[in-house]
């Protein structure tokens, strides 16, 4: 039979209160007594059974997805799936929600974060764009004791956080391959499009990208990013007038999450000119335009993977467990029509 806490208290020669203040990082503990337990727990062969605490504790753990209110059908998609496993989780004693808030500025956002109190939460995943604010607000709150888990989009120099999502430079780099092999010898221009250049997960996905047409399609440019704040009629006005700016453009690179809006622009602007078209993400709308060949690839990340990993994740560092690395590595897919797998419609 594994060691008790009874036994590691004996063993560490305190009282079963300490080892309990101990193991649950709690104050008034002197150093002598927690030097005590930490030699003996490596002594007797301790292992915490938090799923046994929690139980014994009716412990309710918390959990929450803090994600943007604008969005389209890959937005809707991640919902989804945090709802299946708030449903789920329930018997698990967890409890999961969703909280959509504008995202447009960083002060608003640090200002949420800032008043989400500790004692009410016990792990929080945040898809944000990188800004100062939200890094310092996500700091704090680490401080706090909540445990925090960057969810899709990082923030630079945050260490002390998790991260869920694709490497998105890798992500970058492959769309970069793929257009190049598609566009074959052809010289021209690469239009690249983005929702907004301020989330880290855009700039890594661009900086991977250009390091790929740069170093190995020297005939293909790479043309400066395109911001649509997700706004259709400021799409269609700059995708269109970058078309008629740059004849000899040969494909599109959309390297946001929400491909509906600019791709609808660039079929309404161009014309009778073939296009190589790159996205990411697998969505209702994605998926339709691979089967009507109007995207030849798609980049793509299993958001149900992504919303369980978080999970996970926050589970985890809240009972004190070191992770599966591997169990949370979420892979790049690179879907074409050949390899489009059947799926659902998100909410159904």
């Amino acid at each position: 039979m594994r060691p008790t806490a009874k036994d590691l208290a004996e063993a560490a020669g305190v009282s079963l209160a300490t080892v309990d203040r101990v193991l649950n990082e709690r104050p008034n503990v002197s150093p002598k007594a927690a030097r005590k337990v930490a030699e003996a727990i490596e002594r007797i062969g301790f292992v915490r059974n938090p799923a046994a605490v929690a139980l014994a504790r009716n412990k309710t753990y918390r959990f929450r997805f803090v994600l943007p209110t604008s969005g389209d059908q890959y937005l809707a998609e991640l919902l989804a799936r945090v709802r299946e496993a708030k449903e789920a989780l329930r018997a698990d004693s967890t409890e999961v929600e969703a909280v959509q808030i504008p995202m447009s500025d960083p002060h608003h956002v640090a200002k949420y974060l800032t008043a989400i109190d500790h004692d009410a939460v016990d792990g929080v995943a945040v898809m944000a764009p990188e800004s100062p604010q939200v890094r310092d607000a996500l700091l704090r709150l680490v401080e706090r004791g909540v445990k925090v888990v960057q969810f899709l989009s990082g923030q630079e120099r945050l260490e002390s956080a998790d991260y869920v999502g694709i490497d998105n430079f890798a992500a970058g780099a492959t769309a970069g391959k793929i257009a190049g092999r598609f566009i074959g010898a052809r010289p021209g221009k690469i239009m690249v499009v983005a929702e907004t250049m301020m989330a880290l997960d855009s700039i890594q996905r661009r900086l991977g990208f250009d390091s790929i047409i740069n170093a190995q399609f020297p005939h293909l440019e790479s043309l400066p990013s395109l911001e649509t704040h997700a706004d259709e009629k400021r799409a269609d006005l700059i995708i269109r007038r970058t078309l008629q700016h740059n004849p000899d453009t040969v494909a599109v690179y959309v390297l946001s999450s929400e491909a509906r809006v600019p791709l609808s622009a660039v079929w309404n602007a161009q014309g009778d000119r073939p296009l190589t078209v790159i996205a990411h993400e697998h969505t209702p709308f994605s998926a339709q335009a691979l089967m009507d060949e109007r995207i030849d690839a798609v980049i793509a990340q299993d958001p149900g993977h992504a919303v369980r990993s978080a999970l996970r994740i926050m589970r985890a560092r809240a009972d004190h467990r070191e992770l599966l690395a591997s169990q949370e590595r979420i892979r790049i897919e690179v879907l074409l029509k050949e390899n489009l797998p059947l799926r659902r419609t998100a909410g159904l």
